[in-house]
């Protein structure tokens, strides 16, 4: 039996690493099909593809009638970039549109992109908070979400409305919120304010994204290691400064010199909690190796 709706939090609360991959077509028959998923959750590119917030919509419910997963959940957990940036909070409030409508649409959580600036990130989770939760106010503003658009996740939840305006908040930070929320800091100015950054109440995780870090160092392409001294040195800031704050750290290790698991284990010995990249063979390979006790699925 499922203890939570969002199986990514309920992985990382049992100390399990988590695997994701991509939706796939945003179609109600696609999300049959991904119902039944190998991945830990799901991720839909609208930070490089086309907003498509109506196929999202059709994607969750054919989720909810290809379901319940293997492990028990009525869906499996989907998590969503966005086409928007998180530069500054300028940009963060006149995008804000966007994370209403996601999360309207039924997803778990958001990743969000270029995040640049711990102001921007705070208003960033208050675009994703109802204005009656008070956990972590001495660090946020008000909520932001408005009542009307509760009925349509809740369906995908399968929740009363009114329940789900209750559970629709960041975990940890609400222990019983079941909303996962991270972001990509991907650029020097990212890494330079990564500790104002992952101190903001309501975060989850982080991911360092060197593809685009890379080229904020001047590589066209430096997205897989080995990595050039100072590409290392910002990760492990960036690592840091989530150890700092109790925050996951996402990351991908694809080094083609390596086997899958060797490097599966630099990302254990680093302390990654999401692993990025490889598929469903490379992730049989990692729950192998930490003894995977939690149902797959």
């Amino acid at each position: 039996m499922a203890k939570r709706i969002n199986r990514v939090i309920e992985l990382i609360e049992a100390g399990e690493p988590v695997y994701y991959t991509g939706t796939g077509d945003l179609t109600y028959e696609n999300g049959l099909k991904q119902a039944s998923t190998w991945a830990d959750f799901l991720i839909t590119d609208f930070e490089h593809h086309a907003f498509d917030v109506a196929g999202l919509t059709a994607f969750m419910k054919g989720l909810v009638d290809g379901g319940p997963t293997k492990a028990g959940h009525r869906t499996p957990a989907v998590i969503s970039t966005l086409p928007s940036n998180l530069r500054t909070i300028e940009e963060m409030r006149a995008n804000a549109w966007q994370v209403r409508q996601v999360l309207s649409a039924g997803v778990h959580g958001i990743l969000h992109t270029h995040a640049r600036q711990a102001d921007a990130v705070r208003a960033f989770i208050e675009e994703c908070r109802y204005p009656f939760h008070k956990e972590g106010r001495e660090g946020l503003g008000e909520g932001q979400r408005g009542a009307g658009g509760q009925r349509q996740p809740a369906e995908i939840w399968g929740v009363t409305p009114q329940r789900y305006t209750e559970i629709a908040d960041p975990w940890p930070l609400n222990p019983e919120g079941e909303l996962f929320l991270g972001l990509k800091l991907e650029n020097q100015e990212s890494a330079a304010n990564s500790d104002a950054i992952c101190r903001v109440p309501g975060l989850a995780f982080v991911e360092w994204g060197p593809g685009d870090m890379g080229m904020s160092f001047g590589n066209a392409d430096a997205h897989d290691p080995p990595y050039p001294p100072e590409m290392d040195r910002v990760r492990e800031q960036i690592k840091g400064a989530a150890d700092r704050n109790g925050l996951k750290f996402l990351c991908s290790w694809n080094d083609p010199s390596k086997t899958d698991a060797e490097n599966i284990q630099i990302l254990i010995d680093m302390g990654a909690h999401i692993f990025s990249g490889g598929g469903e063979e490379k992730a049989a390979v990692g729950r192998k190796m930490t003894n995977r006790q939690m149902p797959v699925g």
